[in-house]
């Protein structure tokens, strides 16, 4: 990515958003020569649908696209880059220093900005993670930089699964990153990349404290959330599904300045909450709505809902019938 987008830059570019005789120019010019430095060719009709950020030091391009011959020229190099690629669905053939290399699903592929090089996304195209990295931060956080290029790097687990559910966390905010966010969210990525690829020692020092832990406490909340808190939802049920122990969980929680029971205790109620809002469920009985979240004492429940909303869960109901 180039600086040209700025630091926190963050937009969709969608094919679909473009009259059909143009989806190909704007594609090749705002993603391809100003965002990721390469030159597209569509080998099927363009259908390109991401979502493109910047961050200090970093670009980030996510969604899927069609098939398509990507190149850079040597007009088109830029010295001051990592370019990852990731294939969650679909994939590719990336040509580049004499060698070839297929990134399936399930892989990540790291180039060098500096080099002339090829991606042929496969027939029927692909879902992908792209990530521009400047070469300026990123070098001194590995060991050996040349020793990732044109290595098939795995996803699914590790840093690198990591890395990508992270990226996945910072895309679904939109633009409501802060100035401080984008650094802080910048930083976490260098530090998970770092040991995805093989950080020195003391990068990987740095990066368990701060990315890792940031990382894995976001796909905590995010695990805890989709099951809506649930009251049998126990800290042993969420360590086990994230491979850690329950007493590395609560205390990833309170470096967060909170508790793993609170939290969950929060998406219970807000649970709760949507429910009593939700004409679809008016004909329910506040007792039921309350087991449903999780609730086996009823009292318990209002007293909790009441200092979390200063409302009754009545209140809020009669609010949402009037509306």
């Amino acid at each position: 990515m180039t600086a040209t987008m700025g630091t926190s830059a963050s937009f969709r570019l969608a094919t679909e958003m473009f009259p059909e005789r143009d989806r190909v120019e704007i594609t090749r010019e705002v993603y391809g020569r100003t965002v990721l430095r390469v030159d597209l060719d569509p080998l099927a009709p363009a259908q390109i649908d991401m979502r493109v950020r910047a961050l200090p030091g970093l670009g980030i391009a996510t969604g899927s696209s069609s098939e398509f011959r990507v190149h850079r020229t040597s007009s088109l190099i830029d010295n001051d880059d990592f370019v990852l690629l990731a294939a969650l669905d679909g994939g590719s053939v990336m040509k580049h220093r004499g060698r070839e290399e297929a990134v399936g699903n399930g892989q990540a592929l790291m180039m060098s900005g500096e080099e002339v090089g090829l991606n042929l996304i496969g027939a029927g195209g692909f879902r992908f993670v792209n990530l521009s990295f400047s070469r300026k931060q990123l070098s001194p956080l590995i060991g050996d930089p040349a020793a990732v290029l044109m290595r098939p790097l795995p996803t699914q687990s590790g840093a690198m699964r990591l890395l990508l559910d992270y990226i996945s966390s910072i895309q679904e905010v939109g633009d409501e990153l802060t100035a401080e966010a984008c650094h802080l969210a910048a930083a976490h990525v260098f530090d998970l990349a770092a040991l995805a690829m093989g950080a020195t020692r003391d990068a990987a020092q740095i990066a368990r404290g701060r990315g890792v832990s940031v990382a894995r406490l976001r796909a905590i909340k995010a695990d805890i959330v989709a099951h809506g808190g649930h009251v049998d939802l126990s800290a042993q049920d969420v360590a086990a599904r994230h491979g850690l122990s329950a007493r590395y969980v609560r205390k990833l929680f309170e470096s967060d300045g909170t508790s793993l029971i609170d939290f969950m205790m929060t998406q219970r109620l807000a649970r709760a909450h949507r429910m009593l809002g939700d004409p679809r469920h008016a004909g329910r009985s506040i007792t039921a709505i309350a087991y449903e979240a999780g609730f086996n004492d009823l009292s318990y429940f209002n007293r909790a809902f009441r200092r979390r909303y200063d409302a009754t869960p009545s209140d809020v109901r009669a609010a949402a019938c009037k509306h």
